[in-house]
């Protein structure tokens, strides 16, 4: 057969003498066709490296099995971990992923939405940009009954379905924490976007404060951009303006690695003198030196949760059902950075 750029179920049929319907229903596993027949066409269709047309596919048959996803960048290992888990339980129910970035810019978060749904993927699943604060896309997805599932950045103002961890209770434990090693003076690093995850980590940290008698100090809140050079620059505006800090809680594992180069620089011990504690349990933070405790999100587990959601939407008629949030548990890890009673705990 000559080859072609785009091979079609009339060249299987050509090749082996039957009709493309013969041909398609075989690919569709029809109960009419014999095994022999499904055997052979699916021999053809390999033989000459046929790939079925998921957009026509979706098209006949209302379905393109497949899952589109937006994580604001894929380097990081919290957002790929996430994807992972949505790829394994979507593979094993042979479905397949696209995966977007938007780099936390709305216009390409916008244009993204718009190319999922040129493609008929049949659900789309988003962690939202820090810069997008109106919704009008995502509402396009859901008046086309597409089912829509967020996941660690979410957002209350659309009746879509979400997977979180508790980041309230999540910030409060590690707050905790550092006060039971005998800290005090903590502060805290934030995002200066005020995206839902951050507050309710800020509002952990807070809320034990308070139940613990340690008065609230909001020059102790330091806001940034939640990277290694804002980590960097939180602690220089602390050590500057001398504030008496003997703790940090960071809301993210960048900023708190940047705050253990500054404080190094100047030979501040740790633990001894200041405990730190991040947030996301990235690879990195268990090679430090010291090792940095943090909070593991159990990204993997999110992301099978999302995708398992969005099976249970498309269960039965096929029509998405009622909104669902899901709150999964996330796990403090203590290591040697704020253990200085003691060492380690399991």
């Amino acid at each position: 057969m000559k080859k072609k750029e785009k091979i079609t179920i009339h060249d299987i049929a050509t090749e082996i003498g039957v009709t493309a319907s013969t041909v398609s229903r075989a690919l569709n596993n029809h109960p009419r066709i014999s095994p022999a027949t499904k055997k052979m066409v699916l021999e053809a269709a390999k033989a000459i490296n046929y790939k079925p047309n998921r957009i026509a596919a979706a098209l006949r048959h209302g379905k393109s099995k497949l899952i589109g996803i937006i994580v604001p960048t894929i380097n990081r290992n919290f957002f790929s971990s996430i994807v992972r888990g949505i790829e394994e339980y979507a593979n094993a129910r042979d479905y397949k992923v696209m995966i977007s970035q938007s780099y936390d810019d709305y216009q390409k978060e916008v244009e993204t939405i718009d190319a999922l749904l040129d493609a008929r993927v049949d659900g789309i699943m988003v962690s939202l940009g820090k810069n997008t604060h109106t919704y009008a896309h995502f509402d396009a997805v859901l008046q086309k009954g597409i089912p829509l599932v967020f996941f660690d950045r979410t957002t209350d103002e659309l009746q879509a379905n979400q997977v979180v961890i508790d980041d309230f209770a999540s910030a409060y434990q590690a707050t905790r924490h550092l006060i039971e090693q005998g800290y005090r003076h903590i502060a805290h690093f934030t995002s200066h976007m005020k995206i839902k995850i951050y507050l309710e980590r800020l509002r952990g940290y807070s809320q034990a404060l308070a139940d613990f008698g340690i008065p609230f100090d909001e020059r102790l809140v330091v806001e940034s951009n939640m990277q290694l050079d804002g980590g960097q620059e939180s602690t220089r505006f602390l050590l500057n303006q001398g504030l008496g800090f003997d703790a940090i809680f960071s809301a993210s594992d960048y900023a708190i690695v940047g705050a253990l180069q500054e404080l190094k620089k100047i030979q501040v011990k740790i633990p001894q003198e200041v405990g730190l504690i991040g947030f996301s349990n990235e690879p990195f933070t268990e090679f430090t030196e010291p090792a940095l405790s943090t909070v593991d999100q159990k990204a993997i587990n999110m992301g099978q949760t999302s995708a398992a959601l969005f099976f249970e939407m498309i269960a039965g008629d096929g029509k998405p059902k009622a909104m669902v949030k899901k709150t999964l548990d996330a796990q403090l890890i203590t290591r040697t950075s704020s253990c200085r009673i003691k060492q380690f705990q399991p």
